[in-house]
């Protein structure tokens, strides 16, 4: 690998490529491009862009005798020290050798281009695969965790190089890659590992009394990892230590048995009422339990028993269609999707007293990376904002409003699915939405929207003082029902029934929000952001038309908008959406779901007695 133009390796922070301006989209197709063609010449084929992230970003290629390798090159645009992490990742992964880790083939430096190669694994990763299919099966989440189990009895007995207990940091199902005709998980990305400074039993690792004495024992030499699965310890800043894994590993399991995207729902969907082996379950709620002794003693019990656990005979009992709480519309569609979530009102969720930051951030791709906003939220409020993060991962269009009351929580939805083999997965997702909800008690209003970002509209300009000028042929789509659909007049969903939204901070023009209100006059569902930067504004947008008798009337309402674009001025966000009809559901308050175990004779659900 000593090709010069490697060096020139970078891409964009990850973010829908329709939701970038024309010139970074370019920008990332070109590189994307120039990474292929150099892995080629160096004499791979198939090469594949497979993933990226904050620092790296991901490539699969084959060699000339056959076998899979992966390519992660550092983002070249970062300091030098951030960098330098892909050769300790090369360390790290080279002191680990275990069957359930694909392991290291070389790591290269080209100029200021690192580059780490490794054996490719099998299969799709854990999150790909549960958002296919939903709440994975009791059989297969035992089978998964036994595996788990395996490899960290190993990370905890030392690496070859100094015998202390490796930290992986970063256990999450994004970083299993599962392969479904053998059932196999492989555990990669270790770019979070380090050398444990504490044991499982909470005493320092040292090689002799001069490194206990050092200061590097009183500051900790651990990773963040994935704020979504990692425990409070290593949230906090604590020193590290194989407890660290088993907190990966209870909120991977956790995720996947109930079918979410983090571990926060705990509380709310506790791991006894997902239909587990109730040994399994107390255990996995133990794991994720508030006390830190009660999680220490169920991760024992989960290293030591977890082999016997996975011995128990489990069938695959004939799953139940899971009806949706709120409607779901399956509309198939021949055009792609590429769904983008945008959330407003999350203030009220936030507990008292935490400092607003939510007005420093103003781009709506960033809804998608919300870490950043989930100080100050508790564990039931950040679950519920990543399931409603988790729909936007479907091809799915429409909205949703969520009113929590003193009397219980009404929910409004507009959920078009434009793929019915994702329908049972979508549907337990929307599922574990409500239940989520109905755990908070507190008074309020969350909204969201959800559209295809390969329908934004993008306008440029050369500095802020200049006005926004749509080309000529812009016109915001929309789409048309076959025929009227009916509602109830007097119970119409006002895009204004709640007042300004305080999480929103573009000052839309007096012509626009004109149009906009007799835009509601007009029988439809859909909705219209605008997201106003210095030099490029977006406006994504989903429309239905469900009266197609006034589509001139409709359509040239839209165009108006348009024709008013110039006149908007400042920075920020602005959105409003519109449900076909008031179809509120309600729900009363929960604090957590009831319990249901993994029946004790499974062979009666098989063949239930005449």
């Amino acid at each position: 690998m000593t090709q010069p133009t490697l060096q020139q390796f970078y891409i964009p922070e990850e973010q829908s490529i329709y939701l970038l301006s024309h010139n970074d989209a370019k920008k990332l197709k070109d590189w994307v491009a120039l990474c292929q063609t150099q892995l080629e010449q160096l004499g791979y084929r198939d090469i594949e862009l497979v993933g990226k992230g904050a620092y790296a970003f991901v490539f699969a290629g084959v060699t000339a005798q056959g076998a899979h390798y992966v390519f992660k090159f550092t983002r070249i645009t970062l300091p030098q020290h951030l960098q330098d992490r892909l050769e300790e990742e090369a360390f790290m992964l080279d002191q680990v050798e275990h069957p359930h880790v694909p392991r290291l083939i070389a790591f290269q430096r080209v100029r200021r281009q690192s580059i780490l190669v490794m054996e490719r694994a099998r299969g799709i990763n854990l999150e790909e695969y549960s958002l296919r299919h939903g709440r994975l099966s009791a059989r297969l989440v035992i089978k998964i965790a036994a595996q788990l189990a395996d490899i960290l009895r190993y990370l905890r007995q030392g690496s070859q190089a100094n015998g202390k207990p490796v930290v992986h940091g970063d256990i999450k199902p994004s970083n299993l890659v599962f392969d479904a005709d053998r059932e196999r998980v492989a555990l990669i990305d270790w770019g979070s590992s380090v050398f444990a400074q504490l044991d499982e039993n909470h005493q320092f690792v040292a090689s002799n009394v001069m490194e206990l004495m050092s200061d590097n024992l009183q500051q900790t030499n651990a990773r963040l990892g994935d704020v979504y699965f990692i425990g409070d310890e290593q949230l906090n800043g604590g020193l590290s230590s194989p407890r660290f894994d088993e907190q990966g590993v209870a909120g991977t399991l956790y995720a996947l048995a109930s079918g979410q995207s983090c571990r926060f729902g705990h509380k709310a969907i506790p791991a006894t009422a997902l239909g587990l082996p109730m040994e399994f379950a107390r255990m996995l709620d133990g794991m994720l339990d508030e006390d830190p002794r009660k999680r220490a003693e169920a991760g024992d019990y989960f290293i030591t028993h977890m082999p016997r656990m996975a011995r128990t005979v489990i069938l695959d009992l004939p799953a139940k269609p899971e009806l949706p709480l709120v409607p779901v519309w399956v509309r198939p569609s021949h055009r792609e999707i590429d769904t983008v979530v945008y959330s407003s009102r999350k203030s009220f969720l936030r507990e008292e007293g935490v400092r607003e930051s939510l007005k420093d951030v103003n781009d709506v791709q960033l809804d998608r990376y919300y870490k950043n906003f989930m100080q100050g939220m508790g564990e039931t409020a950040k679950a519920f904002v990543a399931a409603v993060s988790r729909l936007g991962q479907y091809p799915v269009v429409g909205g949703l409003a969520v009113r929590w009351e003193k009397d219980g929580v009404y929910i409004d939805t507009s959920l078009n699915l434009h793929d019915v083999s994702h329908k049972a997965a979508f549907v337990a997702s929307v599922n574990n939405m409500v239940s989520l909800a109905r755990a908070i008690h507190r008074q309020g209003v969350f909204k969201s929207c959800l559209f295809n970002a390969r329908d934004t509209l993008h306008i440029d300009r050369e500095q802020a003082s200049d006005p926004f000028v749509p080309t000529p042929e812009m016109a915001l789509p929309y789409e048309v029902s076959a025929a009227p659909e009916l509602e109830d007049e007097s119970r119409v969903h006002s895009y204004f029934e709640d007042g300004p939204d305080p999480d929103e901070f573009l000052q839309l023009p007096d012509e626009i929000m004109v149009l906009l209100k007799h835009l509601n006059t007009i029988h439809h569902t859909g909705l219209i952001i605008f997201e106003s930067l210095s030099n490029h504004l977006k406006i994504h947008s989903y429309y239905r038309l469900l009266d197609p008798a006034r589509e001139a009337e409709f359509r040239d309402c839209l165009a108006a908008i348009i024709d008013a674009v110039p006149l908007i001025r400042g920075l920020g966000i602005s959105g409003f959406m519109k449900m076909p009809y008031k179809d509120t559901k309600f729900f009363t308050h929960i604090e957590h779901l009831p319990e249901k175990f993994y029946p004790k004779d499974p062979r009666a659900e098989l063949d239930p007695p005449v």
